[in-house]
């Protein structure tokens, strides 16, 4: 899910295969079908502090506003980013992106699908 930090409105939604990279594929599928030429920021989780997706986003002209993995290795993200105040504000709104999700759960049909294929399910 692609949302916007303001409100939480989900722009763009992708349904992938299970994989070891499929989600950082499909958010750069997402991060390059934006419109507009204005710079533009993303937030993530620890899983995407790798150095292929943060140097992917910046040929999009996207700020990786990633959460650090410094967990025995050094992060992607260096102090250029960390130090401004919008990144702090990133880890905060990436977060919400959980009650889309957890809404889903609980009122819609994603506690278990009844459909099967990529196809169906989208």
């Amino acid at each position: 899910m692609l949302t916007e930090n303001r409100n939480g409105l989900v722009i763009d939604s992708r349904l992938t295969q299970a994989g070891g990279s499929a989600e950082r594929e499909a958010a750069l599928d997402m991060l390059g079908a934006l419109p507009g030429e204005t710079r533009k920021t993303v937030g993530a989780d620890k899983a995407y502090d790798t150095s292929d997706f943060v140097a992917r986003c910046r040929a999009l002209h996207v700020t990786p506003h990633v959460a650090q993995n410094t967990t025995n290795r050094a992060s992607r993200i260096d102090v250029r980013t960390t130090r401004h105040a919008g990144y702090a504000l990133s880890q905060i709104a990436r977060k919400l992106i959980e009650t889309i999700f957890g809404d889903a759960k609980q009122h819609g049909t994603l506690r278990q699908v009844k459909l099967r294929g990529l196809d169906r399910v989208e």
